[in-house]
């Protein structure tokens, strides 16, 4: 019988600043852009709302909207997520309420369709489309996160911009770009975001960074000229902001949960060190040999995109997904690699022993396993006992847990994270 390294919990401490009263610091940004002058009452203004899991999001639509309505304006959201939710209107609902964006928590209406506007080209040709209730509006505030995305590299990556491009152009754009392969997203996306907030009504963009405990760092309201540059100088910060594992060899990193909730590709390439593009460098850390993605968030859907970055996974996961929603997305992105199904086995013990047989040349006992509820959320992980050693005197290492015998439940999973 195979035996299992002892696994000790830990909590990694990154040293960030957060904002407190996200409330008021939106009110101080609408400020900051002469919100005053942009919108007035009975206008109908659009909030874009992408698909991703980004910290106090209904907070922050919430706090948009009541400064919309504090100068007498309707606000309404419009689901900003390319192919997301299975290309249906339907679908992007239900990805908005799986992050807790509802009218209810928001106080206004969403308003869902895949209709789209063209609206311009840009200088290669691509047109360029902005979906059609946000195109009707008396206003846009285009709102995104930035963050290092997890395709490729460039000055400009996750954020307003791609917000106001493949979110706002919906399927069709995410269509006309991926075309393109990585070029597509990552040289040709900004012009196409530019042009969708030159030939519409955006007021201004609202960039959110958050730092490495997925808190909210900063929210900044940028007027519409000045965009890109200050997209670039935030992406800066955002990428010192950034969260890694402890650890940079790994023999087997098992993943809870994968889920578009967590990231465009299911797991967040820059913290697995696994990309899967093709003509796109693989980072060279961290270095993981195995990688088990045990289950698929409820707020997927059955979106399992991302399941190709893993090498084993398990029944529980494989009977979850909705082939329909993955391969719409996949093919969408043309990154058909992250869709692929791994070995399937029937539990987390499983998947683990069949990673440790594979690990050649290193006892089980003495195997660097790391694992973590999913990618987003990684101050809060297990640890082998060997990779403990290593961890446990650092300053910015709290032990939670003493190394103690691995333990699943009946079924062969392992307990849940909390």
């Amino acid at each position: 019988m195979m035996a299992f390294p002892k696994f000790a919990k830990i909590r990694q401490k990154f040293e960030a600043e957060s904002i407190k009263d996200i409330p008021a610091t939106i009110a101080e940004q609408f400020n900051h852009v002469q919100a005053d002058e942009k919108i007035k009452a009975g206008m109908e203004i659009a909030i874009t709302c992408g698909s991703r899991g980004i910290a106090n999001i209904p907070l922050i639509v919430k706090s948009v909207a009541d400064e919309i309505k504090k100068r007498g304006a309707t606000p309404f959201i419009i689901p900003a997520m390319g192919s997301h939710g299975g290309a249906t209107a339907e679908g992007q609902v239900e990805m908005l309420a799986g992050l807790g964006v509802t009218p209810e928590s928001t106080g206004c209406e969403i308003r869902s369709s895949m209709d789209v506007e063209e609206v311009g080209l840009t200088s290669d040709g691509i047109p360029v489309y902005v979906d059609k209730h946000a195109y009707n509006a008396d206003g846009i505030i285009v709102m995104g996160r930035v963050k290092p995305h997890t395709d490729f590299k460039n000055k400009v990556e996750s954020g307003v911009l791609k917000m106001a491009s493949i979110g706002m152009g919906k399927h069709k754009q995410a269509l006309a770009l991926h075309t393109y392969g990585v070029k597509g997203i990552s040289e040709m996306m900004p012009e196409v975001g530019k042009t969708a907030i030159k030939n519409s009504n955006t007021l201004f963009g609202v960039a959110i960074v958050e730092n490495a405990h997925e808190e909210t760092a900063i929210i900044e309201a940028i007027e519409p000229d000045d965009i890109e540059k200050r997209e670039r100088e935030l992406l800066k910060k955002a990428f010192k902001l950034m969260p890694s594992l402890p650890v940079d060899e790994i023999d087997i990193l098992v993943v809870d949960e994968i889920g578009k909730n967590y990231s465009g590709t299911g797991m967040d390439t820059n913290i697995i060190g696994r990309i899967r593009v093709l003509g796109v460098e693989e980072p060279k850390t961290p270095d993981i040999k195995y990688v088990i993605a045990s289950d698929v968030s409820e707020a997927s859907h059955g979106n399992a995109l991302g399941i190709g970055l893993a090498d084993l996974t398990t029944k529980r996961l494989f009977e979850k997904i909705d082939y329909q929603a993955m391969n719409e997305n996949v093919i969408t992105s043309t990154f058909l690699d992250r869709a692929k199904i791994p070995i399937i086995l029937d539990n987390d013990r499983e998947a683990l022993k069949a990673a440790l047989r594979a690990t050649w040349g290193v006892a089980s006992e003495e195997a660097r396993i790391v694992r973590i509820p999913n990618t987003l959320h990684i101050g809060d992980l297990y640890v082998s006992e060997v990779i403990f050693n290593e961890l446990k005197d650092k300053k910015n290492i709290e032990i939670l847990q003493e190394p103690k015998e691995m333990t699943f439940q009946a079924d062969g999973y392992f307990p849940p994270f909390s």
